[in-house]
Parts: structure tokens; sequence; C-alpha cells
């Protein structure tokens, strides 16, 4: 049986999601420079097959973002960080030990960095996405922990977010070292702790101001 016999006994469904997973790989490895037809060619279809399913590469490249940055991104992790009957110490190692296991694959890696180097808005979208929905309730639960006024009573301030940012820069970064500058990495758990542990203990001064 050859390449194109074999491509026909998939569903739609199944095609579909097989010509994503093959763009992931794809994007992640040569950024998003890669042509549509070499695509096609390492997934063993034709490009008229492909672009079937998406008519452009932006669509494509669309597919792409939703598929690698949004649908990993867990809910959970919301209602853990506010889950009060966990210490607050506790729910941010749990949150973070989690996070890092998702954002620091080869894939989720150099796919941000690729976009960051084309011009794609990934970056801008999914950055606000974690803004709002992660740092905020940080800020949120560490005010509470350091009996600061609340969001409510006195906004968000630049530092604040600046901290927060510090910390999930540097625990982005080691995703950097290992898939981009291909350095190894050892024990990123304990490591992303002691950035946790860093910047717990450092909050508390910035909070106070």
């Amino acid at each position: 049986m050859n390449v194109k016999q074999a491509a026909k006994r998939l569903s739609p469904e199944q095609r579909e999601a097989e010509i994503v997973r093959g763009a992931v790989g794809f994007f992640a490895e040569f950024g998003f420079e890669g042509q549509t037809r070499e695509l096609a060619t390492r997934l063993g279809i034709t490009q008229p097959l492909l672009y079937r399913y998406f008519p452009t590469k932006d669509a494509l490249v669309e597919r792409v973002y939703e598929e690698v940055f949004l649908r990993r991104w867990n809910p959970f992790w919301e209602e853990l960080i506010v889950d009060r009957a966990k210490p607050l110490n506790q729910r941010l190692r749990e949150f973070y030990r989690d996070y890092s296991r998702v954002i620091l694959t080869y894939e989720w890696v150099r796919l941000f960095m690729f976009a960051g180097l084309k011009g794609l808005d990934f970056n801008t979208r999914y950055l606000e996405l974690l803004r709002q929905r992660v740092f905020r309730l940080i800020i949120g639960e560490l005010r509470r922990e350091f009996n600061s006024p609340s969001i409510d009573e006195m906004p968000i301030s630049t530092m604040e977010v600046e901290a927060v940012w510090g910390l999930h820069a540097a625990i982005f970064y080691l995703g950097v070292r290992k898939f981009i500058y291909d350095m190894a990495v050892n024990d990123i758990d304990r490591v992303v702790e002691m950035e946790l542990d860093v910047f717990i203990n450092g909050v508390s001064a910035v909070l106070s101001k």
C-alpha cells in the first residue's frame, strides 16, 4: 500500500489532527518561515490536500497557536491559585510545578521564540492571557498574605507586575537554555522551586512600598 492509499483511510478529523501535529513539530523545528510544501512532503500528503483543511498558511499557523498555547492551558490553575484551603506557598508551588511542565517543552519554547522573531502576535496574546488570568490572581493572593490593600482598594502597581514577570521570565529561560542554546538543565523541578523561594522571600519588600 502506498502513502496516498494509506492517507485515504483517515477520517477528516484524523487527517486534520495529523496535519496539526505535524505542523506543530515542523514549525518548532524550522520556524514559521517553513513552507507548507515541505510540511506536506513530511506528512506524506499533497499540498492541495493540506490546503483543503487549511486554506492558507496563516490559518494553519493560527491553529498551531490554539493547539499549543490555548489547548494546553489548564483552567484548574486559576482555581488552584485562589484555593485558600491551602497555604499560599503550597498553592504557588503546585501551580508553577505543573505550569513549568507544560511550557518547558521543545515545541512550546521554540514556537514562542519563533513567533516573536517572526513578528506574530502569539506572544502578545498569550502574555495578556497570562497577565489577566494568572498574574492578577497571584498579586491579589500575595496582598492578602501580606495584609496589603486588595486590588479593589488599590490598583496593581507596575512593580508588582514586574516582580511576577521576573519569576516567569526566570522559569521560561530554563527552556531557552535547553531548547534554544542546547545547554543541559538538570532537575528543572528543583530549579523552579528555588526561583519561587527567591520570589516569595523578596516579594514582601515590593508589597510594602
